[in-house]
């Protein structure tokens, strides 16, 4: 178990904190220096513009995958944060389109509808315009009821627009001098900030995972059934003692060789990286994980990561409680492994004792640690939740004592974390990770 005085999740959030304040700071500066427009309307209308070009960046920060971040908050929190600032930025980005048209039609007092088609033959005008466009249509499609009803290619392929949206912005800020290069110092923070964003991103979507698969060659070297529908693919590659894996984190894997490149799926490695293969055990839900037991051996793939933060690095107390559910057991089966011999309490949630994977792996585990393994099988019924706050305290009195990993389907989750916060277990001792690419 780590020790450390400050958590890492803490060191993370004060960290992305300060850089926010900071900005913040910076941006009003150089607004009440430089902010002042043609009207009050306009002046407003800045106002949002400089806070919609910061909301911009701060986004790709959130998604750039940065391992120091990743690893401390995790790409669930991440990406969670970075829906929510999306739609802060929708608003702004509107704010700023109507209160700019609605300025100038007052400062030539003609009607918004001509001054809308009049700056739209302004070149910088209209690149605003498009890049609004754009995050407006991505807003759209991100909207819970129709991102649900969307397949996922078609929604991260209109996501990726937003980039583009990005590219215009940036073209369309640098051509408003009021706000770009009002003074030297101006000119050198925007730069500076946009440089470090796109950077970011380069260097945790392109850059990383190009260069490690290039080092590592990943390949297929074993698939093994565990069940009918339940596969393990084993995969290894060069040097992997170097990669910054740990046991409960997962990757987007990728098996270009067999499937086609856009299709990528995050799976958590199934046992602890031991500098000689990783192991990711799928549930055939879907075209490409019900694909993977036909993998050839010697595929190359094509791998993405590790990320995520449900790990041992947060780990603040002796004993330790790990719940999963289902096909969930993979990162806590990964887990266990690290687990010294002791304190650890595993719950395993599923529907019948056929349909616990690994429950061989994970039985000898717990057995060799001298824990206590409850496998709970059974359909749940109204009022007779086995995640209920009564019958988790049945099972485990001193897990207010414990760190609680917490993994499975979104419903046994969101249970589980309910009941947790009723018998008030700290927060600090919550870990739940929900991985996903959207």
């Amino acid at each position: 178990m780590r020790q450390s005085t400050i958590p890492p999740v803490v060191a993370a959030r004060r960290a992305l904190w300060t850089f926010v304040i900071v900005n913040l700071v910076i941006v009003e500066v150089l607004f009440l220096t430089a902010g002042t427009g043609q009207n009050g309307v306009l002046t407003v209308a800045k106002f949002f513009g400089l806070h919609a070009a910061v909301l911009m960046l701060f986004q790709l920060l959130l998604v750039a995958r940065l391992p120091w971040l990743d690893r401390r908050i995790g790409m669930d929190r991440l990406t969670v944060w970075h829906r929510w600032l999306g739609f802060t930025l929708l608003w702004t980005v509107l704010t700023h389109a109507v209160l700019i048209v609605l300025g100038f039609a007052r400062l030539g007092d003609t009607s918004m509808a001509k001054t809308f088609f009049s700056l739209a033959g302004v070149p910088a005008s209209l690149l605003g315009m498009c890049a609004a466009a754009i995050v407006v249509v991505i807003a759209a499609v991100s909207a819970r009821y129709v991102r649900q009803r969307l397949p996922y290619e078609v929604w991260h392929g209109l996501h990726l627009l937003l980039y583009v949206a990005l590219g215009l912005a940036f073209v369309h800020q640098l051509q408003e001098t009021t706000t770009f290069s009002s003074s030297a110092f101006a000119k050198i923070y925007w730069w500076a900030l946009w440089l470090f964003a796109f950077g970011a991103l380069v260097a945790g979507r392109i850059v990383i995972p190009v260069w490690r698969n290039a080092y590592h060659r990943f390949e297929v070297s074993a698939v093994v059934p565990e069940s009918d529908d339940v596969v393990s693919v084993h995969v290894t590659g060069r040097h992997l003692d170097r990669l910054p894996a740990r046991a409960g984190q997962f990757c987007i894997w990728r098996f270009p060789g067999h499937h086609h490149w856009w299709l990528a799926n995050p799976f958590s490695l199934s046992a602890a990286p031991d500098g000689r293969t990783l192991r990711l055990t799928a549930k055939a839900v879907g075209g490409t994980s019900a694909g993977l037991r036909h993998l050839p051996i010697g595929t190359r793939a094509f791998v993405e990561g590790p990320y995520g933060a449900f790990t041992s690095l947060h780990r603040t107390r002796p004993g330790a409680l790990l719940i999963a559910g289902g096909v969930g057991i993979t990162p806590v089966r990964a887990l266990l492994e690290e687990e010294t011999p002791g304190d650890v309490v595993v719950l395993y949630r599923v529907r019948s004792e056929n349909d616990a994977v690994l429950a061989d792996e994970v039985r000898d585990l717990v057995a060799d640690r001298g824990g206590k393994l409850h496998l709970l099988t059974g359909r749940t019924r109204e009022g007779s939740s086995p995640f209920g706050p009564d019958a988790l305290l049945a099972l485990v009195p001193d897990m207010a004592e414990r760190d609680v990993y917490v993994c499975g389907p979104s419903g046994m989750t969101a249970a589980v974390l309910g009941s947790l916060r009723t018998l008030k277990v700290p927060q600090r001792q919550i870990h739940a990770e929900r991985f996903g690419l959207a």
